[in-house]
């Protein structure tokens, strides 16, 4: 042991010389091996690159020979049409040149035989002339023989092309379809052999950039420095606003800088203008200043390399990509009433939904009791919905001007299922499909977004309207979805390929709410404009509407052809909409009402209004159940009137 002793303290002594632990020296080995396996995977990567192209190059020459042939075949019908609709009457006037040239012919020899019999006669010249304009006539004849025969002869060429290619078009087409078969299970195992070796190179660069992170050797954009942008920037460095032209909303808008040049330049924060602007406070401008741990992060960030995080698209919105964060509690006790923007019965009409502020609140709508109070929400829950077996609970919500999301609840104990997305603007509608497969949602940012409600994926986004999509309603059949928009416009689109079947834009004002009528072939929309408006899908014309008193909101329809509704008039009414008839009228609140809800098994309905206030009625003869405030804390039992 003895002879192990002056090594040890030799090498401790260097440790404490050197400022180093053992610990940072075990960190080091980590992170080069870690460098050397990225390397590797991103020289793996690299080595292929060119079997790709080379197989993603035949696969495009391949596909395009096919396009190729079924363009020049789709050529080729056109033209025999057109050159078989043409023909009838070129042949026509070929045939009329042929006869009057072949008349002039003969007329030519008689005249000619008439001319040579009358010389020496007196009727010498006058046969002669006749000659002379027989001949006359012959090369006119001959030259619109020779036009006729012109026109038609290319047509006739044409026309035998166009055959000739559609006779031999199918044998090539097919062996152009089965070359691009047979290629199809080569280029499938180059692609799926390429995918596997990037995302082997991503994932052990996410490995080296977590453990820099760690060490403080290097800033994470995504998880660092967005969030701070986010919060602190993009309210005037976006897309709409965009001052001195700098837009941040992705780190490609960042990196491409704005009016003054580069906003950050890679490894001199001096030369910077973003940290030049942030550390002397003159940005954000009119707004407190960043904290000096975030200077410091994105001063950091920038010595560092102002490097992306690996596996992340550079055109990805900031919102996107950020950590999902823990949103805000709500107050646990409420000091003022919140306007009540959403109401709605559970299927088994045991519980009624409220928006709340940053949560939905569940009551029992017999005596106005809080069950449960569902939280982890943006500030302003505009819609929900529940799944039809009432297990699920899908919110849209929303902090104006910072970020709107999509969630889905498990209503018995309130906890998250699913953090379905986020965008970077408010969200106002959700919408599950009658069979329950699938979630709609309506999005400040002009998009309607379809989603997979099992596999909480994505299948489409739809982007048609010009401003904020307010509402989204689905057909009784599922296969087509209608939006309103404060473009002024209602819109149907098929719920598969998102392509675009009608727009209604007779409302001239912004358009709250759509739903539709229970034929599937009609939809009703609320606006600011104080009506509900019936209208067919066939040809985007109005049917009927029915007038109110003031702004209408958000409408329920319901298979019956009837719909629920709230109006800016201070009541909630039900209108038959085949006929624009009122079946029933519940009110008046005290204020706006937004939003109402009816169900039909307890014979109940429940409506909302600006001021907060819940109201139950009964559905049979109209009278008031009760009320109460939808804010615990402030919120009565219910009332009995």
């Amino acid at each position: 042991m003895q002879r192990f002793a002056r090594p040890l303290l030799v090498l401790s002594l260097m440790f404490l010389l050197s400022g180093r632990s053992d610990a940072d020296e075990i960190l080091d080995q980590k992170i080069a091996e870690q460098q050397k396996l990225a390397d590797e995977a991103q020289a793996r990567k690299a080595a292929a690159e060119p079997a790709i192209t080379t197989a993603r190059t035949a696969a495009k020459e391949k596909s395009a020979a096919v396009a190729a042939l079924k363009l020049e075949q789709n050529k080729a019908e056109a033209g025999i049409k057109d050159s078989e609709s043409k023909l009838p009457k070129l042949q026509e006037a070929l045939k009329k040149a042929t006869e009057e040239r072949t008349k002039a012919e003969a007329e030519l020899a008689v005249a000619t035989k008439a001319a040579q019999e009358a010389k020496g006669k007196e009727t010498e010249q006058a046969e002669a002339d006749k000659a002379k304009a027989a001949a006359e006539k012959l090369v006119a004849g001959t030259k619109l023989l020779e036009d006729a025969l012109k026109a038609a002869q290319p047509v006739e060429v044409m026309l035998a092309a166009g055959k000739k290619v559609i006779a031999e078009q199918p044998a090539k087409l097919k062996a152009a379809e089965q070359a691009v078969a047979a290629f199809q299970p080569e280029f499938d195992a180059a692609e799926a052999s390429f995918a596997a070796l990037s995302k082997e190179a991503v994932s052990r660069q996410i490995e080296l950039e977590t453990s820099l992170v760690a060490a403080g050797r290097l800033v994470s954009f995504a998880q660092q420095v967005a969030p701070i942008f986010s919060q602190r920037c993009l309210a005037c460095h976006n897309a709409r606003t965009a001052k001195g032209r700098l837009n941040m909303e992705s780190y490609a808008n960042l990196m491409k800088g704005g009016e003054s040049g580069a906003a950050v330049v890679a490894g001199k924060p001096g030369d910077s203008l973003l940290q030049t602007m942030i550390e002397d406070h003159s940005m954000p401008k009119d707004a407190d200043p960043l904290l000096p741990e975030q200077i410091a992060t994105i001063k950091k960030w920038i010595e560092t390399g102002t490097r992306l995080d690996a596996g992340i698209a550079a055109t990805a919105t900031l919102i996107t990509i950020m950590p999902k964060l823990v949103q805000p509690m709500p107050p646990e006790s409420y000091r003022v009433a919140v306007p009540v923007m959403a109401i709605a019965f559970s299927p088994d009409g045991q519980l009624l939904a409220t928006s709340g502020y940053r949560e939905v609140l569940l009551w029992n709508p017999v005596d106005g009791q809080l069950v449960r109070r569902i939280k982890n929400l943006a500030e302003r829950p505009h819609d929900f919905e529940f799944s039809a077996d009432g297990s699920i609970l899908a919110v849209a919500a929303g902090t104006p001007g910072q970020m709107g999301e999509v969630k889905l609840f498990n209503v018995a104990d309130g906890a998250l299922v699913a953090d379905l997305f986020t965008t970077d603007d408010e969200v106002f509608s959700v919408a599950f499909s009658p069979d329950g497969t699938r979630l709609a949602a309506a999005c400040a940012d002009r998009s309607v977004r379809l989603f997979d409600v099992a596999t909480r994926k994505q299948q489409k986004l739809i982007e048609d309207h010009a401003d904020w999509v307010m509402d989204v309603a689905w057909s009784p059949d599922g296969k087509k979805i209608a939006t309103a928009s404060r473009d002024k416009t209602s819109k149907v689109f098929d719920s598969t390929s998102g392509e675009s079947q009608a727009t209604f834009n007779g409302h001239g004002q912004p358009v709250f709410g759509v739903g539709f009528l229970p034929d599937g072939a009609s939809v009703a929309t609320s606006g600011r404009d104080n009506r509900i408006r019936v209208w067919t899908i066939a040809d985007s014309k109005q049917a009927r509407e029915i007038a109110f008193g003031g702004e209408v909101f958000r409408i329920s329809t319901l298979a019956d052809g009837t719909a629920f509704s709230g109006s800016a008039d201070k009541f909630a009414r039900q209108h038959n909409l085949t006929n624009a008839a009122e079946v029933k009228k519940f009110g008046p609140h005290n204020d706006w009402v937004y939003a109402a809800s009816y169900h039909a098994a307890t014979k109940r309905v429940a409506s909302g209004s600006h001021d907060g206030e819940v109201r139950l009625w009964n559905y049979d003869d109209g009278k008031e159940l009760g009320k109460f405030i939808a804010a615990p804390g402030l919120s009565q039992p219910l009332a009995a009137k």
